[in-house]
């Protein structure tokens, strides 16, 4: 006779828990809030915040970075609370869509005083649209004239920068 027992149940370290709540997207997202508000609410501990009627420098600072932390709160516990997700692709490719956005912002940053407002905004919208799958190609170009439109009425028209609309060769 053998005595093996039942099978023994499988036993999850504390650190790979913590892990395990670290890889939700919404945990870590609250917690890039809360960093960030947190970091905002230090740097702004010594400006003057007056009152609602007069408002000192610190006042407009210092509210959104208590609505960012209670943001960053609330996405923070919806993450806790959220069931694993299926593990997703390998690591490079999560990070595909990241390099691709961050090089379109680059981009439009480095041919703005060049190509003008309307070329860099297509520059913009066409690289960043690498970054989504299944994106056809009439909505990218429909969200960048509407970003186009929207940035010289707010810009040029509304705050009168001097922003080149078109190429200066």
């Amino acid at each position: 006779m053998t005595s093996e027992g039942p099978p023994a149940a499988p036993t999850t370290s504390p650190q790979h828990v913590a892990l395990r709540l670290l890889a939700r997207k919404n945990v870590l997202a609250g917690l890039m809030f809360v960093g960030i508000a947190a970091l905002g609410l230090l740097v702004s501990r010594n400006y003057p915040v007056g009152t609602a009627l007069r408002m000192g420098t610190g006042y407009v600072p210092r509210l959104l970075c208590w609505m960012l932390l209670g943001l960053g709160v609330a996405i923070l516990v919806q993450g806790l609370y959220e069931k694993d997700a299926p593990a997703e692709g390998g690591g490079w490719a999560r990070l595909v869509p990241l390099v691709v956005v961050t090089a379109s912002l680059t981009a439009f940053a480095l041919a703005i005083e060049q190509l003008g407002l309307v070329l860099s905004i297509l520059l913009l919208v066409g690289i960043g649209a690498l970054a989504a799958r299944g994106i056809k190609p009439w909505e990218a170009l429909a969200a960048a004239l509407g970003l186009i439109v929207l940035s010289w009425a707010i810009f040029i028209l509304g705050l009168g920068l001097t922003i080149p609309v078109w190429p200066v060769w």
